[in-house]
This record gives structure tokens, sequence and C-alpha cells, in this order.
């Protein structure tokens, strides 16, 4: 590939994967987050509006979307309370018995006057008995006139009844008046006042009731006289009056009340509204219009709150992943934010497939939702953290698409199970290595998932049956093997569709029964044990500055697979044979040093593995110089007398350099394997001034220009690689005490032969 060429491919490549850190693309990736969440709660949150006209019949039956007020049965409701409100009497105070007292006061004094005749006595009783009566009740009216405690049309009311029902004395009676003595009026006067008083304390209505108690209570007092009792019987029905009255004021006051406190009668939600085929009337079409459920008269406010809603959710998960430092390595990386929403569609589309199979009466049903799908996508795909944060959003949104219950709009129950069901798959694949995680997932999930089923089931009293719960629990464990089974057909979508290297992937393609590994293995022994060696001190290195060890160690095994097409030609694979190159011009081996980057990744794509293994193929030496053939072939022009016709340019991989962390750490181990090794009797200080050099050159050089390492991160590199490098080759480096005694014993040696001639 020439020059030319090779910048025209690097413009393409980054044309086409321009969009993927495009701003202007992930603010709409945005906002269609939002869209996604409105739409998957609109159903569930927004009542479905209708276009009807008056007076032709509904082509379907509407249904009440909530609770909706009926204003005509809660008048019907409100005027029937008030009729069960009976006329409202109140009890006046008269205080008869004070009125007895003074009437017999007034017959001792008139009695004892001797100046009046038995007859003028007589006349005197007739005319003011009955007066004093009246003047007694109109006392009381006036003093309560004004009164805030009764109605002017309560003290009228009881006037007129106390007049309807006012009591005539006999006659006789007022004959026999003037005849008692002081001594029979003295007998008389508590006789009088306590069935007066007794009587008075009852509620009178009908003031003859009343009266016909007096014969009966004045034969069992202490009175002995006929005349005496005769008298006080006659005086007590005189004075006793009705003390019960109608109370209009009060009776309208009631009846208000009634009306007042009457609840509002609700139609409930899911009750039929319009009847299929029923003719719509006007009462109809305003109880419709009312409720927003017309789609000429379209109530934007659930909408307004919904967005709202949306936007808070996506906002909670747009903020964690810019502002967590577990998600930067995706937080810029459209592609992966796409990948990101697919899986919250996923998930909220299982959530509907369910809630369809779902009502009432089955609302177990909704525990076969494999509400965990999407945490255990995000957590093998994405980022453990990240699987957490989203837990908390699918349980939201589980609530509202698996509710069923009429005038609320969550249902904690199925939040919090999905909540325990998607934090115990989180718990079980955080660390999968093998498919058969999966599995294990699966199982964890039946078990939490039909624990905490039950545990919502035993909390609610009134829905605890005997088949019920095992509906339940049988719905929830199916759920469990459902989200298995959907994990694990979508994972190779997602990997292949993206790109995405997860850990079970990258654990597959360890395996040294691939084709390509084994292949490396027959054919170039000596690569395939150097790239075992990298991997080990790439994985180590790239685990130390946070980065991904498992693809490092993979991309290693895979680095140098081009090589299997021209072994003889690396120095790992020439045992027991003249290096081919002694014999070559340097320029031709340069192109086939170089080729092997280019022939990698042609055969990588070959067997279809992942880009980030391409990548590291391809990228693993960045755009270093071969500077050995690039010197020796200016040592031949030199020798030969000519000018030379290349530059140290023409002897530079074709790159690109390190895009990653993961493919730089890569190329700085396989440099260290390779400079370890060609040394014969490495030592610890030579080992560390070889990676330091190493490090140096290639930074030097702008390698690192493309990747995010920094200069802390290359220092940790440094350090680890050299502890890893002791660790594997430590039988071959020679520590300070160790060289010592080499040159003592090479010291004494020499002294010896010395001592015998040599």
């Amino acid at each position: 590939m020439t020059s030319n060429e090779l910048q025209k491919k690097i413009k393409f490549q980054s044309k086409t994967a321009g969009w993927r850190y495009s701003a202007s693309v992930r603010y709409i990736l945005y906002v269609l987050l939002i869209v996604i969440l409105y739409v998957s709660m609109a159903s569930k949150l927004l009542p479905e509006t209708y276009d009807i006209v008056v007076g032709l019949p509904s082509d379907k039956e509407i249904l009440a979307p909530m609770e909706i007020p009926d204003t005509k049965a809660t008048l019907k409701a409100q005027e029937e309370a008030a009729e069960k409100v009976g006329q409202v009497y109140t009890i006046l105070p008269l205080r008869n018995e004070v009125l007895i007292g003074q009437i017999l006061d007034r017959i001792v004094r008139l009695n004892q006057d001797d100046q009046v005749s038995t007859e003028e006595k007589t006349k005197i009783y007739r005319d003011e008995l009955p007066q004093r009566v009246k003047d007694h009740i109109q006392n009381f009216i006036k003093n309560n006139r004004n009164s805030t405690e009764y109605t002017t049309t309560l003290l009228q009311e009881a006037t007129e009844r106390i007049n309807e029902q006012q009591y005539h004395i006999s006659e006789e009676t007022f004959i026999k008046i003037p005849r008692l003595t002081l001594e029979d009026i003295n007998e008389m006067k508590p006789v009088a006042a306590d069935i007066v008083s007794r009587l008075m304390t009852d509620q009178i209505v009908d003031a003859q009731t009343a009266r016909a108690k007096v014969a009966e209570m004045v034969s069992t007092s202490s009175l002995s006289k006929r005349v005496s009792r005769e008298v006080v019987q006659e005086l007590a029905r005189l004075v006793i009056t009705p003390n019960k009255f109608y109370d209009e004021e009060a009776t309208k006051t009631a009846k208000v009340e009634a009306r007042e406190n009457t609840p509002t009668v609700f139609i409930k939600q899911g009750d039929v509204l319009v009847a299929k085929g029923q003719k719509i009337t006007e009462e109809m079409y305003s109880l419709l219009e009312k409720n927003g459920l017309l789609k000429n008269e379209v109530n934007y406010w659930p909408q307004f709150a919904l967005v709202m809603l949306s936007s808070l959710l996506a906002l909670g998960l747009i903020m964690y992943i810019r502002q967590t430092e577990g998600a930067s390595r995706f937080k810029y990386n459209n592609s992966q934010f796409i990948m990101l929403l697919m899986i919250i569609v996923i998930t909220i589309i299982s959530l509907h497939l369910a809630a369809i199979l779902q009502n009432e009466q089955r609302i177990y049903v909704g525990y076969l939702a494999p509400v965990a799908v999407g945490a255990m996508l995000i957590t093998l795909l994405l980022d453990v953290q990240l699987a957490y944060i989203c837990t908390i959003l699918f349980s939201v949104l589980a609530s509202v698409i698996l509710n069923v219950h009429k005038g609320q709009i969550f249902d904690f129950g199925f939040g919090f199970f999905t909540i325990v069901i998607s934090f115990a798959a989180i718990f079980a694949i955080h660390r999968a290595s093998q498919r058969s995680t999966l599995l294990k997932a699966g199982i964890m999930i039946c078990l939490f998932g039909s624990f905490s089923a039950f545990t919502l089931i035993l909390l609610d009293n009134n829905g605890w049956t005997e088949s019920s719960t095992l509906y339940t629990i049988g719905f929830a464990v199916a759920g469990g093997l459902l989200t298995t089974i959907l994990v694990i057909g979508l994972m190779p979508f997602f990997e292949v569709t993206f790109g995405i290297l997860s850990a079970l992937k990258l654990v597959e393609l360890s395996n040294p029964n691939h084709p390509l590994l084994r292949k490396l293995l027959i054919e170039t022994p000596g690569t395939y044990h150097h790239s075992v060696m990298v991997g080990n001190l790439s994985e180590a290195a790239a685990e130390a500055i946070g980065a991904n060890g498992l693809l490092c160690r993979v991309g290693s095994y895979y680095h140098d697979i081009g090589k299997t097409k021209r072994p003889s030609y690396f120095i790992e694979n020439q045992n027991n044979m003249e290096n081919p190159h002694d014999f070559i011009d340097p320029k031709l081996s340069k192109s086939i040093i170089i080729a092997h980057t280019t022939d990698g990744v042609e055969m990588l794509k070959e067997y279809k593995l992942p880009k980030p293994i391409r990548d590291i193929a391809e990228q693993h030496h960045g755009t270093t110089c071969l500077h050995y053939f690039y010197h020796k072939a200016l040592a031949l022009a030199e020798e030969q007398g000519i000018k030379p016709d290349f530059t140290e340019e023409d002897f530079r991989y074709h790159g690109p350099k390190a895009q990653s962390k993961e493919a730089a750490v890569v190329g700085i181990a396989d440099s260290v394997e390779a400079a370890v090794r060609s040394l014969r009797k490495p030592t610890v200080e030579q080992v560390e001034t070889m990676i330091e050099k190493i490090i140096k050159s290639r930074l030097d050089d702008h390698q690192f220009n493309e990747c995010d390492l920094t200069m802390r991160e290359l220092d940790v590199i440094a350090k680890t690689l050299k502890e890893t490098v002791m660790g594997i080759f430590h039988s071959r480096i020679e520590y300070p005490e160790q060289i010592k005694k080499n040159k003592e014993a090479d010291e004494e040696n020499n002294r010896g032969q010395e001592g015998n001639g040599a």
C-alpha cells in the first residue's frame, strides 16, 4: 500500500466514523431517549381521545381512563341526602317551673288580702292566670329576639305553637283557688314545681300528651286534700307548654350541609362510558368533552407532565454517563449510546408484551416479563455501574407499564420485583467468563424473582390465595428462564452489530483451539510463544492503569498472526537456520516485516474476528521506524557509492498510531518482550533501562498522540512491566548478588588459567 493510498484510507475511515463522536448526534440521541420513554409510558398514563358526533352511534366502546366525577349522579345523591334530612326541632328552655312558683306566690298574696271578696278573687284569677303564662312566654321571646342562638323564625314558630296549645282552666278551679289556705298552698308548692319540672324536662311537641300525665303524678304525690290535688293538677296543666319546635332555618341549614357532605360520585376507571353502537347524547358528549376525551378538545397538561417525567428519567441517566468515570469509555461514543437505546427499547417491548397478556384478574402474568434482560445486557456489553442505574429506570417503567390497578400511576410491586431480580442478575454475571454463567444467572433470577413475588403476595392480605400464589411463583420462574434465553440470543447480535467484545466473547477467542491460534502454534511456534508472553505482560500493564486487561491478552494472541504468511523472516521462528534477511535487499526486508500487520488484519477479517482485535493487530507498531534495515540500506548505498533514493519515512509502519490504551499497551509489551528475549544474560538494571528506553522512544516518536494515555499511566506501565518481566523471566535475569558471584568466579578461573600458562 502506497503512502497516498494509506492517506485516502485514513480520511475515509475518519469521515465514516465521524458521527460516532459527534456532539450533534449525541444530543439527537438524548432527545430520542426522551421520546422512547414518552412513547413507552403514553399508553398507560395518557387518556385515549375519540372522534365522535352527537346523534350518531359510537363505533367503539369508550371506557373511563381514570376516575371521572359523575355530575348527574352526584346531584341525585345530594338531593337524596337532603330528602333524608327530617325536620329539625329545637328545644327552648322556657323554665315553666319558675312560672308555677310565681303563680302560687300570687295566690298566697291575694288569698290573704281580706279587702278583696271571694267573687273578686275568682274574677282576678280568671283573668290573670292565663295572662301570666302569656307574659312568661313573651318575656322569653323578647329576651332572645336579638340572640344569635335562636332565629326569629324559630321564636315566631314557638309563639304560634304555644298559643295554639293554650290550656283553659275549668271554672270550678277558679272558684276553689280563693278558698285555699296558706298551709294548703305551701304544701302544694313543692309538688307543683316538681311535676312541672319533670314534665318540662322532656321534649314536648304536643302539650296535651304531657298534660295527660299530670293526673297520675298528682295522685301519687303527698297532697292529702282533694281540693289541693285538683288545683295543682289544673295549674300544672296551665303552665305546661310545648318546648320543642320546628326550626325551619336549621332544617334548611341541615339540608345544605347534607348536600355539601355528600361525597362526589365517580365513574370508576375502566367503567363503560359509552357502549359500542350506543347513540351519543348531548350529556355523553359533554361528559367526554369535560374530561378531555375528544380529539378536538385535547387536554395538553397530561402530555406536558409525561414529557417532564420522561425528561427527568433521561436526565438522570445522561448525567450519570457524563459525570461518572466508570462510564467514560463510552460516554462520547454515539455507537455505544445507540446500543444502550436499543437495549432500553428491547426491555420496554418485553414489558409491553407481558402487559398485553395481563389484566386485573391475571396480575401475576406481569411477572413473566423478562425485566432483567436490559440489566444483564448492559452489564455484559457496557458497564456494571451503568447497569445498576438503568435498573432503577427499568423499575420505574415496569411499575407504569405493568400496572393494572385503577386510580394509581405506579404499581411499586413490579418496581420492587424488577430491582430485586436485576440486582441479582448483575451480581451473578458482572465477572462472567463463560456462557454457562448466564445459566447460573438465570437460576438466580428464578430464585430471587419467586422469593420477592411470594413476599409481595404475603404482604397483600386481600390478594393471597393458593392458586394466585402458585401462578405468581410459576410466572416468576418462567420469566427468569425467558430472560436467560433472550440474553443468550441477543448477545451475538450486539457483539457483531456494534463490534462489542464482551468478556464472554474474549474468553471464547482465547481458546487455543481457535483455527487461527492453532495455525499460529503449528506454523510459527516461536511467534506463538512470543504472543503468549506479550499477552501476560500487556494484561498486567492494562489492568494496572484501569484498561481492559482481557482485551489486551486476547489481542496479543492475534497481534502477530500475519507472520504466518512468511514465518522464516521473523527471528523468533529462525531455529537452526540462517537469517534470510542477510541475503536480500533491506528494502525488501522492510516490506516483508511491515506487511505482517496488514496481512494479519486481512486474516482476522477473513475469520470475522471483532474490530478491537483487528485494531490491536494493525496499530501495535503504530508508525514506528525499522531503524535496523534503514541504517543497513544507508550503509549499502554508501558502500555502492550511490545517493539514497529513500528516506526514513519509507521504513516506517503504515500505522495508524495506537487509537486506544489497549493497542498502545500491547505495542509496548511487544517491544519489551522481544528486547528481553534478545538479551543473553539480562540484568535488573538492563531490563529497567530497556523498558524506559522503549517507552521514551515511542513517546518521542509521538506514537501515543492519538490515544488517551497520560504520563502517569506510562510510569505505571513501566513499573508493572518491570515487575512482570521479573516474574516471567526470573530464571534468566541476573540480580546484583548473582552478577557479583559470577564475576568473582570468572576472575578465579582466569587466575587459574594464567597460573597454568594459558
